[in-house]
């Protein structure tokens, strides 16, 4: 009798050794283009108070994703030369893990929501996002993501929507908005419609200038702009290009223009999927992508005394660890438990007017309370 129970426990070890081994993916990645980093100023160079927010949110940007992005990168990024650090707890309000929705509409409105939820609350009723109430206090305003912008991230803070599944409805909600620009994918979502509406008309006749590439926006200078650079999602990087650096370049270059302030949103949309893909060249190529976008608003924080750069996530994805590397090569490995979100709290990294007040560890909802108090509303 022993020696069956032996057996079987031998047989369940070997079992759950089994299983275990195949739902953790192990891949690698060398970077053989690491790019450079820019010196930042001291923040006693800054103002108290911020006149302009740029608020970059890497999807799905646990850790492990940026330790992965610094060893891929020789040692250093952009987002690690910011002097403050903190941390943020990812929760929703209907699940311990969240979807990128419910976490985007915590970053913009302060509330937590149900997963799938678009700046509306339990009750589905909308919530005022920051970047309506930075419109409505008569600051610029813009969104910028490398995948589509009626997708959940952006999504969460310009529509009001029950479901993030409802995509033409979120693209209906531009209209009338008076958002300034916004860049990324989608165009179907404005002309290929169900109701037979074609918002790009629509945002013609609210004065703004429609194009289907940034480089057909390149003469533009100011003015309010649409650009929609793809059907649905823009392509993975590096088949991309320098889409998301330069559409951060361009919607600051078009914001700035109003002297009393702006705010604006980028998304490094792919970080996410590259985790829900157990890839670890996906997510560190997506990453490093998105960290030259951080640069843009570096660059541009650098020379103004009054503006806050603040780099966050909604949540991890794909449970990621690194089991080894090599930061002299920009050699990584990357190791995944799983092909959706996890609960994990994720970095936060802040540089400017009001950067001190980002340190510690807090709610995600508290960025968007933290954000408030550096514009002073």
């Amino acid at each position: 009798m022993k020696r069956i129970i032996l057996s079987i426990t031998l047989f369940v070890f070997i079992a759950i050794s089994a299983i275990g081994q195949d739902t953790i993916k192990v891949n690698s990645f060398t970077n053989d283009n690491p790019h450079q980093v820019l010196t930042l100023k001291k923040n006693s160079y800054f103002k108290k108070r911020a006149k302009n927010i740029i608020f970059l949110i890497g999807d799905g940007m646990g850790v492990a994703q940026v330790f992965s992005a610094i060893t891929a990168n020789r040692g250093v990024l952009n987002m690690t030369q910011m002097p403050f650090t903190g941390f943020s707890k990812t929760q929703s309000a209907s699940s311990y893990t969240t979807d990128s929705a419910a976490g985007g509409t915590a970053l913009s409105t302060g509330q937590r929501t149900y997963n799938g939820a678009l700046a509306v609350d339990m009750d589905t009723l909308a919530i005022p996002t920051i970047l309506e109430i930075s419109k409505s206090k008569g600051y610029a305003t813009g969104l910028v993501s490398s995948s589509s912008i009626t997708h959940a991230t952006p999504a969460s803070f310009i529509a009001h929507q029950p479901k993030r599944s409802m995509q033409e409805e979120i693209a209906a909600d531009f209209i009338g908005s008076d958002i300034d620009i916004f860049i990324g994918g989608g165009h179907k979502f404005f002309t290929e419609r169900k109701d037979g509406r074609n918002l790009l008309d629509e945002l013609r006749k609210e004065n703004y200038l429609t194009f289907t590439s940034l480089d057909d926006a390149v003469n533009v200078k100011s003015g309010k702009l649409a650009i929609l650079t793809a059907e649905n999602h823009n392509e993975t990087y590096p088949k991309r290009g320098e889409m998301l650096p330069d559409a951060t370049e361009k919607a600051i270059n078009i914001l700035k223009n109003n002297k009393k302030g702006f705010f604006l949103m980028v998304e490094g949309s792919m970080i996410d999927w590259g985790g829900h893909a157990n890839n670890t060249a996906y997510v560190v190529q997506e990453a490093l992508d998105f960290d030259r976008a951080i640069a843009k608003a570096l660059e541009f924080a650098n020379s103004n005394k009054e503006t806050l750069v603040i780099i966050t996530a909604d949540h991890e994805t794909g449970g990621m660890a690194i089991s080894d590397g090599d930061i002299s090569k920009g050699e990584i490995t990357g190791e995944f438990t799983r092909g959706g979100h996890t609960a994990i709290m994720v970095p936060v990294f802040a540089y400017g007017a009001g950067a001190e007040k980002f340190t510690g560890v807090y709610k995600n909802t508290d960025v968007f309370e933290k954000m408030m108090e550096a514009y002073g509303f």
